[in-house]
């Protein structure tokens, strides 16, 4: 908490916390904006695991039909005030388990396709337990082209503890390599408690060899409201694991394309998170534009009522002061470890050095930064900074205004310190 409050208080210029409000507009300003991408949230899983913090419950043929009609109608909604199709990046679905709505998803991506032209590619998360050959098959009609695999790690010890098992793992992959996606993604956690420095290694050898084009890698960590049975590691042992899997990929000449996240050499590159602006449909969902942050509500029940009375289902929204959406801009391009002053211009109007001057010759002078061909890169030295900072991150802002939505759908407003 006192991590983060010290640099939100350096980077703002200001003691000014980030303040979200109960407000909404229900025309969202989204038209001239470039780089914009979709994210729809489906809510549904078979099962509840405990390390899974997103918003989710178990699905239920005749909530997930009703959630569809509401879903259909808030695309509607944000879309229809547009003179012309609006041309976005990508398009990406997560959960939850999507895959559990496979026979929607055509009719979902139609709707949206009614008003956005989707010149990038579509993404899907995949629960193993969904990779059978019909469903891959469906996925490929329906336009998919990127998937995301959450297998979370080959160690039967280390699913035991994530309340998950192997089950065919090889053959899934071999399956879904067959179907030719452009992007084959696999999650893995690491720092789960009890995995080894070799079983982290061998999971991801072992993905790559079995077809993936990018393994993303995630730190086990402990919500508050999660249920976990087993605590996470400690800072130093996370922070080695992660040195001891950057040091080991690049000795294998795959690349670091984010703090945490290795591709394989001229793939294509994959990411949920990393957009200068994005539109998000669905419950939980989140909604990056100019000056606006806003995240829907977590209830599905109210989420349907106020999608019904024409009404975007808007919880929580933030107006940046400039400084503020510079801060959350910087954040994200950490994240991807490359800071580019023409995209950063061309988002806020104004160069990266106006805002962060200081700080980028001093990042360069210590090390954490270079600049190559224009564009700031951070260096694996800083990376093991931004891994520290981006879980107290996680800890004092995601998982204060996640709890908080569980328990209130629409709360009068959150102040974030």
């Amino acid at each position: 908490m006192l991590l983060t409050s010290l640099l939100r208080i350096i980077l703002t210029r200001s003691f000014r916390p980030f303040e979200f409000k109960n407000d909404y507009e229900n025309k969202l300003e989204y038209e001239s904006l470039e780089n914009l991408g979709l994210y729809v949230h489906i809510p549904f899983c078979r099962s509840l695991c405990s390390f899974c913090p997103y918003c989710k419950e178990k699905f239920d043929k005749e909530r997930a039909d009703l959630y569809k009609v509401a879903l259909l109608k808030e695309i509607e909604l944000v879309g229809k005030y547009q003179k012309n199709r609006k041309k976005v990046t990508s398009l990406y679905f997560g959960g939850g388990t999507p895959a559990l709505m496979i026979d929607d998803l055509c009719d979902i991506i139609d709707r949206l396709q009614q008003y956005f032209e989707i010149t990038g590619g579509i993404g899907i998360e995949l629960h193993p337990d969904d990779i059978i050959e019909v469903n891959l098959q469906k996925l490929k009609a329906a336009g998919i082209s990127m998937v995301s695999l959450g297998i979370q790690s080959l160690d039967e010890d280390c699913l035991e503890k994530l309340g998950r098992s192997n089950r065919d793992f090889i053959q899934k992959m071999d399956l879904v390599k067959k179907a030719e996606f452009e992007v084959i993604d696999v999650d893995l956690i690491f720092a789960i408690p009890g995995q080894t420095e070799e079983t982290l290694l061998n999971d991801i050898d072992m993905t790559f060899k079995m077809g993936a084009t990018q393994v993303s890698t995630y730190p086990f960590i402990d919500f508050t409201f999660a249920d976990n049975k087993y605590k996470p590691m400690g800072k130093k042992k996370k922070k080695k694991l992660l040195r001891v899997l950057s040091d080991h990929c690049s000795v294998c000449e795959i690349k670091r394309t984010s703090v945490w996240t290795f591709a394989k050499s001229e793939t294509k590159k994959y990411s949920s998170v990393t957009r200068d602006a994005f539109l998000g449909f669905g419950v939980s969902s989140t909604t990056l534009l100019k000056n606006t942050f806003k995240i829907n509500t977590f209830s599905i029940e109210e989420y349907i009522k106020r999608v019904d009375s024409e009404s975007l289902p808007t919880a929580l929204t933030i107006n940046f002061t400039p400084r503020q959406r510079a801060v959350y801009y910087l954040f994200w391009s950490a994240y991807g470890m490359e800071l580019d002053p023409v995209k950063f211009n061309r988002t806020l109007g104004a160069s990266p050095e106006s805002f962060f001057k200081f700080e980028l010759w001093f990042a360069e002078k210590i090390g954490f930064v270079k600049r190559e061909r224009g564009i700031y890169r951070l260096t694996d030295k800083a990376s093991y900074i931004y891994h520290n900072v981006e879980q107290a991150y996680t800890t004092a802002y995601i998982d204060k205004m996640w709890g908080l939505l569980r328990l209130n759908p629409f709360p009068e407003k959150m102040i974030l310190k």
